[in-house]
Parts: C-alpha cells; sequence; structure tokens
C-alpha cells in the first residue's frame, strides 16, 4: 500500500528542514491534536500512539542531506516506511512531501488506508510548526 501527503511548502532551506527532521523529537510538534503518547526512546527513534489506534514505534532507516529522511516501523509485525522528500525552492523555502509505504493483507490495508492517508496530510500540514 503506497500512500502520499500533498506537496507543501515551507520557508526554510531544504537544511533547516532537513536537520528539524532528522531530530526525532521535533516530530511532536508535527502530529495530530488526537495525540494520545508521544515518547522519544533514543536518538533516532520514538514511539507514539493516536486515540483508538495501536501505538506505533518509528525508527530513523536512512537519511541523505538535506533531501530525504526515511523513517520506518520498528516491529516487524507491520513493516512499513514513511519517507519525506525535500526539495529546495530557495534559499529559504523548500517543498516536502510524505510517502507511506507499507505491506499489508488487503483486509487491514483497507482499514488503515483512510486513518494514515489523513494522519500523513496532517503531517505534511503541520510541518510549518517546525
Amino acid at each position: 500500500m503506497n500512500l502520499e501527503s500533498p506537496k507543501v511548502t515551507v520557508q526554510k532551506s531544504a537544511q533547516d528542514l532537513f536537520d528539524q527532521l532528522t531530530d526525532v523529537k521535533n516530530f511532536e510538534k508535527l502530529m495530530p491534536d488526537n495525540i494520545a503518547k508521544f515518547e522519544v526512546t533514543g536518538e533516532d527513534s520514538f514511539i507514539f500512539g493516536l486515540k483508538g489506534m495501536p501505538e506505533i514505534k518509528l525508527k530513523m532507516k536512512d537519511k541523505t542531506a538535506p533531501n530525504k529522511i526515511v523513517l520506518g516501523a520498528a516491529s516487524d509485525k507491520l513493516p512499513f516506511t514513511l519517507t519525506s522528500n525535500i526539495d529546495s525552492v530557495s534559499d529559504s523555502e523548500s517543498a516536502v512531501q510524505l510517502f507511506f509505504e507499507g505491506e499489508f493483507n488487503a483486509m487491514m490495508a483497507m482499514m488503515v488506508k483512510g486513518p494514515i492517508g489523513k494522519f500523513i496530510e496532517t503531517l505534511a500540514n503541520n510541518m510549518h510548526k517546525l
């Protein structure tokens, strides 16, 4: 299952946005209002929980300055990645788009597609809060 957020423009250079997103504690600022838990568990990982959803642990899997950051599920039960692609627009502006890729069975995909789509859209729309 592949989902993508809308592309959003942020008033930060690509390198500045990259630096903000590689510091996992900053993801708390991007979370939706219905967050039930957010906990940094290491230099490159965090756990978050939304009301009515199971908690998910994300870990930094890959980063290529200043254009790409890949977070992945720390558990193999639900393997997925969340990739941030950052494009430089100017010295003080960049565009970012989030891509979700997960391997789910058809039933699970049907259940999670809506909530995950809305979640990554919220993350993208909150980028200006960094």
